[in-house]
């Protein structure tokens, strides 16, 4: 159905049909509420897409986002989702060569293997033990923090008694994580590897004042309660089609083609003017929720934007043959890779990419980590694909701000590409090369999505895929009672952008939805 075919008047219109827009639309049509969502696109699910990028090649990949751990369960149960997600056994692989021996660190298939994996780095159980302490107490902060982002914020007091742990408290909240990365680790690749969830899609040195090392590092330990990050089945297309299942299914009115242009409100009504292949058209509203980056929102109500937060990641899909050997014969590649593989993501390395980066230069050695989706979930490649042993490569690279790309986008990511890759290669008893796929036309199947790329694509400022920076998960000056609220009392920010957002969560929908459905008295 398309909104010409729908009556002109709705409870709420929601601008963006990303996946928190498709869960704000379907938590207000279970509630009984009439809804408009308005996608520009030709079809749903905003960043949370699987697509056939190979020509010729039945490979379903999640072409932007690709983990799980940030939705939480109450999210799916509460609208009855179709959807699924599988456990990694393997946690991560670090490749390193030490003494001029192919070694690295294994985290995962039981404490004991881990714990061994350790030694045999380290040379005791030191890093191992130190290792337990800080994954508990991150541990115990998410099992206290994750629950909140559901509610109306909490205060920053309240939120600390929550935890309950001042020493947790300082290291994640106070002080810059890079004083307990090398306060409680001595080993440089340990370090590097705790390090990393702090930087994903995150411009910002271990010791960054700003604290947005902080505050990613939050986001990417506490979720689910547990911090794991799992594996979508079916890819991530399939959340955001089991979304619009249930919003269709609830009675929200899905219209794609359909750009907002102009949001016009008193603050009691809304007026959403947007545009189609057959010309403008109005639809009315009493609240107008906008599954859209702070900027988007304001060139839609005619406010001042807020400045641009850089992206600063290089996206990389591959498809390939077999899985490469590797250096280290000791470890099995379908382990290596089934879990998260750190490349170039040593302390030390990680510093020296962020200092040549801020200089304005590509990292000599370009950090980057890598993952297998079909090891986890063969279904998202054809039968025969699975049959000839085909496997997907997801390879997301740090340290690499907007601005480098500015100069020349294409050149440049075609270099930044190469050394990725090169820094790989250094690790395997193979080129990469030799065992990416071909689709149907003789090229290799790979594809690469710079900043730049993201920006012009899914129209991310900056190609910053959080929208902005992260934030606190409490109230601070101007986030509301649910962090969803805008300048306008009936315009709404459900996207990721919104306080509590980034990530595949959904949280920014449910919470914008009950903003709504606290506002009219449900």
């Amino acid at each position: 159905m398309t909104a010409h075919e729908a009556h002109r008047s709705y409870d709420a219109v929601v601008v963006g049909a990303g996946h928190n827009g498709l869960v704000a639309a379907a938590y207000l049509a279970r509630a009984g509420r009439s809804v408009l969502v308005l996608e520009r696109l030709g079809h749903t699910g905003g960043a949370a897409v699987s697509t056939r990028p190979f020509a010729g090649v039945d490979a379903r990949l999640s072409r932007y986002s690709y983990l799980v751990s940030l939705l939480p369960k109450k999210i799916v149960r509460d609208l009855g989702l179709d959807f699924r997600v599988r456990t990694r056994t393997v946690s991560s692989y670090t490749p390193v060569e030490r003494d001029g021996r192919a070694t690295g660190l294994l985290v995962g298939g039981g404490e004991k293997r881990t714990r061994d994996a350790f030694a045999r780095l380290t040379g005791s159980d030191h890093e191992y033990e130190a290792w337990q302490r800080f994954y508990g107490m991150t541990g115990r902060v998410a099992e206290r923090v994750f629950p909140t982002l559901t509610d109306p914020l909490p205060t920053r007091e309240e939120l600390r008694r929550r935890v309950d742990d001042e020493e947790a408290w300082r290291t994640l909240f106070e002080d810059p994580i890079g004083v307990a990365v090398e306060d409680r680790f001595a080993d440089d690749l340990v370090r590097g590897v705790v390090l990393t969830d702090a930087l994903i899609g995150t411009f910002a040195d271990a010791h960054d004042p700003s604290l947005a090392q902080n505050r990613c590092f939050l986001y990417h330990v506490i979720g689910g309660g547990t911090g794991a990050w799992d594996v979508p089945v079916g890819g991530m297309g399939a959340l955001t089609d089991a979304l619009a299942t249930a919003a269709r299914e609830a009675g929200a009115v899905i219209a794609t083609g359909h750009e907002a242009l102009r949001i016009d409100t008193d603050g009691r009504a809304a007026e959403v003017t947007y545009r189609t292949a057959d010309g403008e058209a109005v639809a009315a509203a009493r609240h107008v929720l906008v599954n859209a980056s702070p900027q988007a929102l304001a060139e839609l109500t005619g406010d001042a934007p807020p400045a641009p937060a850089e992206g600063a990641q290089l996206k990389v899909n591959m498809l390939l043959k077999r899985l490469p050997r590797l250096r280290d014969d000791s470890v099995d590649p379908r382990e290596a890779f089934s879990g998260t593989f750190h490349i170039a993501e040593g302390y030390e390395q990680l510093a020296t990419a962020h200092a040549q980066a801020a200089a304005g230069r590509l990292p000599a050695a370009p950090p980057s980590e890598i993952y297998c989706h079909s090891l986890t979930d063969p279904t998202i490649l054809g039968p025969d694909l699975v049959e000839q042993g085909y496997q997907t490569l997801t390879l997301f690279g740090l340290h690499t701000p907007a601005r480098l790309f500015e100069r020349d986008n294409d050149s440049v990511r075609e270099e930044l590409l190469k050394s990725t890759l090169a820094q790989l290669d250094a690790h395997l008893a193979e080129p990469l090369a030799d065992c990416l796929a071909v689709d149907a036309d003789g090229r290799p199947c790979i594809e690469a999505r710079t900043p730049l790329d993201l920006e012009r694509d899914l129209r991310l400022p900056g190609g910053n895929i959080f929208h902005r920076a992260l934030s606190w998960p409490y109230t601070q000056e101007g986030t509301g009672r649910w962090g969803v609220e805008t300048a306008q009392e009936n315009v709404l920010l459900c996207g990721a952008g919104a306080v509590r957002g980034g990530g595949v969560s959904g949280v920014p929908g449910h919470n914008a939805a009950m903003a709504v459905l606290e506002a009219t008295g449900e």
